[in-house]
C-alpha cells in the first residue's frame, strides 16, 4: 500500500505547534503537498524549513485571513483536497467571569474562523467538482466540560454542530466532513495554560498521568495519525462523525 495522502494537497490551520504540527508532519510522510497556517512568522518558517511544508502567515481569528489562507494554497499548487481546522484558543474563563472581549475571541478562533476556512474550501471543491475531506479538531469538553472552560465550549459546541451540518449538506458533492473530540493532551499550548492559569510546576505531567485510567496525556502523534486517516480514502464513506478520542467514557457514571 503507498502512503495515504500521495495525492493530496493539504492545508493544515494552526500548523506551527500542539496537535496542528503533528498533523503537518503526519501528512508530510504519508505523501501530501502541505502547507500550513500560523499567526507568529518565526515559528511558522522555521517548522517550514524543518518539515518541507509551506509556512502562510495568517490569523484565523480575522474572516478575510481565514479564507485568503485556502487561496493562497490553491493560487500555488492548482488546488487543495484536504483542510484541517487545528488552529485553537484555549484561555479560560467561567459563566460569571467572562468578558464579551474573552467570549467573542474564543468564537472568532475557535467558531468563526473555522467557519470562513471551510466556506473557502467547499467553495473550491464545489467549483472542481471535486472530492474533499475535511477535519475540525474540536474537544472533548464539548460535551458539556468544565466550569472554567465557557467561552471554549460555547464555541466549539458550535464548531461540532458546524461540522455535521456541512457534512449533510455536502454529502452529495462528496466532501466528506468530520471531526475529532480529542481530550487532554500533551502540547506546547497545554504547558503554557497549566502553567498561566493552574500554577503548575515542572511535575504537572506526572501528576495529571496518575489521574488519568491510562497513565498518561493524549499524545499529538496518536491523533495525528487518526487525523491523516479521516482526510484519507481509508476512512471510507465516512461523514458528519465528531469521534470522541480519550480515555473519558462519556456518559459512563461510577
Amino acid at each position: 500500500m503507498g502512503p495515504l495522502l500521495g495525492d493530496r494537497v493539504v492545508l493544515v490551520n494552526g500548523g506551527s505547534q500542539g496537535v496542528g504540527a503533528g498533523v503537518v508532519r503526519a501528512a508530510v510522510r504519508e505523501g501530501a503537498t502541505v502547507a500550513f497556517t500560523g499567526r507568529r512568522a518565526e515559528l511558522g518558517e522555521r517548522f517550514a524549513a524543518e518539515t518541507g511544508a509551506t509556512y502562510v502567515r495568517a490569523d484565523l481569528a480575522d474572516p478575510a485571513q481565514a479564507r485568503a489562507g485556502v487561496e493562497r494554497v490553491v493560487a500555488a499548487h492548482g488546488r487543495l483536497d484536504c483542510l484541517v481546522n487545528a488552529a485553537g484558543l484555549t484561555s479560560r474563563g467561567t459563566l460569571l467571569d467572562t468578558t464579551p472581549e474573552l467570549f467573542d475571541a474564543h468564537v472568532a478562533v475557535n467558531l468563526r474562523g473555522p467557519f470562513f476556512a471551510m466556506q473557502a474550501a467547499v467553495r473550491h471543491l464545489v467549483d472542481r467538482g471535486a472530492p474533499g475531506t475535511v477535519v475540525n479538531i474540536i474537544t472533548s469538553s464539548a460535551h458539556g466540560g468544565q466550569p472554567f472552560l465557557a467561552p471554549y465550549v460555547a464555541a466549539k459546541a458550535g464548531l461540532t454542530g458546524l461540522t455535521r451540518n456541512a457534512a449533510h449538506a455536502h454529502r452529495w458533492d462528496r466532501i466528506r466532513i468530520n471531526g475529532l473530540n480529542i481530550g487532554w493532551t500533551d502540547t506546547e499550548g497545554e504547558e503554557e495554560i497549566q502553567r498561566t492559569f493552574h500554577g503548575a510546576g515542572d511535575d504537572w505531567r506526572e501528576e495529571a498521568a496518575g489521574s488519568l485510567p491510562m497513565g498518561r496525556l493524549g499524545q499529538v502523534d496518536e491523533i495525528a495519525d487518526f487525523v491523516v486517516f479521516l482526510l484519507s480514502d481509508r476512512s471510507g464513506v465516512v461523514t458528519g462523525s465528531v469521534v470522541d478520542w480519550d480515555q473519558t467514557v462519556f456518559g459512563g457514571l461510577d
